[in-house]
């Protein structure tokens, strides 16, 4: 008898046809191929048929999680990797396979189930070898696992770089932010209270037996993940999908400044959209302030666009498709080369913050990454400084842990820039734990991402 946890989505045709296990084995062993290959998590779950998606998803998802776990495992079976397609079956089993808590499937059909998607995927000559290897896993699963406990990569389920750099820069609270990688983020909604209360918003919920919570000034969070065609008022713009940390945005750089006057505002790498729109939502209805949003990536301002119609603001912004390091190209364009009144600047950064959303992250980076990347967000804020009027502020925040993107980027900014004045702002956000001070209420379910914000002033 098998636990099957993960519902398998799709119409009325497949629900009349199960979709097998062995199946969706073989979909999430290719996924994670692409992925330890170099190409991203959406990438590889857009190779997947669509049938297949909801289900391969959810198990790729828990196979990332689990991968360092799952590849000491595949040391301890069979210290000569296999070949790369051998290797993420064999990963892919033993990543669903090793806590019996956690596992999705009883585990000897997991072990059943990836030997036939290897027969099935062309690896007779391989099939051997893969049963034996997981036959004496389960036959010795508990001495397995307890040799591989010792192993940084299998404990902590990232690479080693990532936990002593994480270990480094939080001292205190290290292993929680690792923690809170490995488990399953939560869905929040932001409510747009020009439509409705959070209050109302939850009552609407409830109506459908779905239940929530609600957190902060707009959020409300679900217990179980819905998708957004069933929730109410979603396609006329009454809530959106954004994670508590990032809620903090909007209101931390508009708050205090008059809504009633015409403010310039700048949203600079601005896709998919969602801090544009609660920008607008949080100014108000009756508010004069128009945002310009740039975005270099022409795909993905297209979702920019997607986010106001859909919340009805288009006509309060502008979307430009422009880099925003290089202003000289689209500053004229944007704001008559007037200078902006405020500015949110939501750099390019590795995405350490949110390794619980997108569990393929903490694989594809490399160290140097992070070097590059906080390269790239000093050059930006360098270039995006002269746009703010005096008396103006931004917001320079990133989804990211790591001190590099974080608290020594301010401190090198605030070196370099004497008309800089830092005001109160919550610093680096870790899952789980309360932002320090009274700058705004964090996340009420404690259960956000990993973020950092800092708030500027200029002084003339």
């Amino acid at each position: 008898m098998t636990r099957k946890i993960f519902p398998s989505a799709g119409d009325a045709a497949a629900a009349s046809a199960p979709i097998p296990l062995w199946q969706q084995l073989a979909a999430v062993a290719q996924g994670l191929q692409m992925i330890l290959a170099g190409q991203s998590g959406n990438a590889a779950i857009a190779a997947v048929p669509v049938r297949l998606r909801p289900g391969v998803q959810a198990l790729l998802f828990q196979v990332l999680r689990q991968l360092g776990r799952a590849q000491a495992l595949r040391k301890q079976l069979a210290p000569k990797a296999p070949p790369a397609k051998v290797d993420a079956l064999l990963c892919t089993a033993l990543a669903l396979a090793w806590d019996p808590a956690q596992a999705p499937y009883e585990p000897f059909t997991l072990v059943n189930q990836t030997v036939e998607a290897a027969k099935r995927a062309g690896l007779q000559r391989q099939t051997g070898f893969m049963n034996a290897c997981l036959r004496r896993f389960l036959r010795e699963r508990d001495a397995l696992v307890a040799a591989t406990d010792k192993d940084t990569l299998a404990r902590f389920n990232h690479p080693q770089w990532w936990v002593d750099r994480v270990k480094q820069d939080h001292p205190k609270d290290w292993q929680r932010i690792l923690a809170a990688n490995n488990a399953q983020a939560p869905m929040s909604l932001r409510i747009n209270k020009q439509k409705t209360t959070p209050a109302q918003y939850q009552k609407a919920l409830a109506a459908m037996d779905i239940d929530s919570q609600l957190f902060g000034q707009d959020g409300v969070q679900l217990a179980q993940a819905q998708p957004v065609q069933v929730l109410p008022g979603f396609a006329e713009g009454v809530v959106s999908v954004q994670d508590g940390a990032a809620m903090l945005a909007a209101p931390l750089l508009l708050q205090g400044l008059d809504m009633g006057q015409p403010l310039q505002v700048l949203d600079a790498c601005a896709a998919p959209g969602g801090k544009t729109a609660h920008l607008l939502e949080f100014a108000g209805a009756a508010s004069p302030m128009q945002v310009t949003a740039l975005e270099v990536d022409a795909e993905r301002s297209t979702r920019i666009h997607d986010t106001l119609q859909r919340t009805g603001l288009q006509a309060h912004a502008k979307v430009l498709v422009a880099d925003a390091g290089k202003p000289q190209q689209w500053w004229q364009q944007a704001n008559g080369g007037q200078q902006f009144d405020a500015i949110l600047l939501d750099a390019p950064c590795t995405a350490s913050g949110i390794v619980r959303r997108h569990p393929d992250v903490r694989w594809l980076r490399r160290e140097s990454d992070v070097a590059q990347l906080a390269a790239i967000q000093s050059h930006i804020l360098d270039a995006l400084w002269p746009l703010l009027k005096n008396g103006g502020r931004m917001l320079y925040c990133t989804c990211s842990v790591f001190k590099a993107e974080g608290d020594e980027q301010v401190q090198a900014f605030l070196a370099r820039n004497t008309q800089a004045q830092l005001l109160p702002s919550p610093g680096h956000l870790i899952p789980g734990i309360a932002a320090q001070g009274d700058v705004l209420p964090d996340n009420g379910a404690g259960d956000h991402d990993g973020f950092f914000y800092a708030l500027f002033q200029k002084n003339a």
